[in-house]
C-alpha cells in the first residue's frame, strides 16, 4: 500500500469510525459495492454510532438542522487519553479541513504542549489542558483562538478504546528499534521491547504515551501518526468480516462527535467513491521552560502560524481550485505532493 493509500485509509477511518469498518470498506471497495453499502453496512454503522453523537451545545438534530457534508468544512480531531471516568487530556489535536467534492484533505497537527490562550479559563497554558478543563467545547474554542480559524465540527476518540481494537485485530507492527523505557519520577512506568513482529494494545498505547525521548512533543506527535497509520493498515487488510461488529462496538464506546451518524455515513460513501489526496503538517515552533514552576512549553513560530492560517482560509474556500491548494511554507500543490 503506497503512502497516499495508507493515508486515505487513515483519514477515512478517522472521519467515519476510526477503525476497521471504513478501512475494510476502502480496501474491498468492489466487494462492498456488490454487497451494497446502503443496503447493509451504512445502517449498521449508523445504529452502532447512535450514542456517539454529542453536540457541544446539547440537544438532538432534526432533518432541517443537519447540514449537508458537501462544501469544505473544518473538523477538530481529538485523541483523548482518559482512564476510567476521567475526562482526560487531548494528547492528539489535529485541525482538519475536508473538501468532500474534490477529495482533498488538510491535516494540521497541534503539539500538545503548545502555549496558547485557554478560552474560558482566562489564562495561557498548554493547549492539551483545554480539554481537561472544559471538554470538547473549550478545546474547540482554544483552537479557534490559536489558529484564527473556524471549527465546524469535532470528533474525540479515547485511546483506551484503541487497546481493545488492537487486541481484536491481533496486534499491530510498530517501528521500535530500541527498547522504550518510561521511568521518570513523575511518569507512568513501563517498558516496550524492541524488534517484535507485533505489539499488543497496551504496548501500542505505551508507545504513544512515551515521554522521555529527546524529540519531546514533536516526537510524540509523530508516534501518534505512526500508530494510527499502522492501526488502519492492519484494519484495511483484515479478512475476518465477523470482527466488524465487535470493532464497531469498541468505536461506539470510545468515540464522540457532533457529526450525526447519517453525516458520518454520507462522508464514508463520498470517500469510498472519490480519488483524494491528504496533506499533513505539524505546527513549527521551539520548546522552552517558563514560569515559576519552570514547566516545558512549545512556542509556535509566529511566521509559520501566519502561513497555517492563510492556508486554512484558502482550503475552506470552495472556489479555490485543486491546482492552487497549498500547504504552509511549501510550493508544491496538493495534487503534486
Amino acid at each position: 500500500m503506497n503512502k497516499h493509500r495508507k493515508l486515505t485509509v487513515t483519514l477515512l477511518s478517522v472521519l467515519v469510525l476510526l477503525l476497521a469498518a471504513a478501512g475494510i470498506g476502502y480496501a474491498n471497495r468492489g466487494a462492498l459495492a456488490a454487497w451494497g453499502y446502503d443496503a447493509f453496512l451504512s445502517k449498521q454503522v449508523e445504529a452502532k454510532l447512535a450514542d456517539s453523537y454529542a453536540p457541544i451545545n446539547g440537544g438532538s438534530p432534526t432533518p432541517s438542522e443537519t447540514p449537508a457534508v458537501q462544501e469544505p468544512f473544518s473538523l477538530l480531531l481529538l485523541g483523548v487519553d482518559a482512564r476510567s471516568a476521567e475526562r482526560g487530556r487531548s494528547d492528539t489535536m489535529i485541525y482538519t479541513v475536508v473538501r468532500p467534492k474534490d477529495g482533498n484533505v488538510l491535516m494540521v497537527s497541534i503539539p500538545r504542549d503548545t502555549y496558547t490562550e485557554i478560552v474560558g479559563k482566562n489564562k495561557q497554558d498548554k493547549i492539551t489542558h483545554a480539554y481537561a478543563f472544559g471538554g470538547a467545547e473549550m478545546a474547540v474554542n482554544s483552537v479557534k483562538e490559536l489558529l484564527g480559524a473556524p471549527v465546524a465540527h469535532y470528533a474525540s476518540i479515547n485511546f483506551q478504546g484503541f487497546v481493545k481494537a488492537v487486541d481484536t485485530l491481533g496486534g499491530i507492527p510498530l517501528p521500535i528499534g530500541k527498547d522504550i523505557v518510561n521511568k521518570g519520577k513523575d511518569h507512568e512506568k513501563f517498558v516496550v521491547k524492541a524488534n517484535k513482529d507485533s505489539y499488543s494494545g497496551q504496548e501500542a498505547l505505551n508507545y504513544v504515551r512515551y515521554r522521555e525521548d529527546a524529540g519531546g512533543d514533536m516526537a510524540r506527535t509523530e508516534r501518534n501518526r505512526v500508530f494510527l497509520e499502522s492501526l488502519m493498515h492492519k484494519a484495511s487488510s483484515l479478512q475476518q468480516w465477523n470482527k466488524i461488529p465487535d470493532l464497531l462496538d469498541i468505536v461506539g464506546e470510545n468515540f464522540r462527535t457532533d457529526l450525526t451518524p447519517s453525516e458520518l455515513s454520507e462522508l464514508a460513501k463520498q470517500f469510498l467513491q472519490t480519488d483524494h489526496h491528504i496533506q499533513s503538517y505539524t505546527l513549527k515552533g521551539t520548546g522552552k521552560r517558563m514560569g515559576a514552576q519552570n514547566l516545558w512549553y512549545y512556542l509556535a513560530d509566529e511566521k509559520d502560524l501566519a502561513d497555517v492560517r492563510a492556508t486554512i482560509s484558502q482550503w475552506l474556500d470552495a472556489d479555490t481550485p485543486m491546482s492552487e491548494l497549498m500547504v504552509p511554507g511549501a510550493t508544491a500543490t496538493a495534487q503534486g505532493a
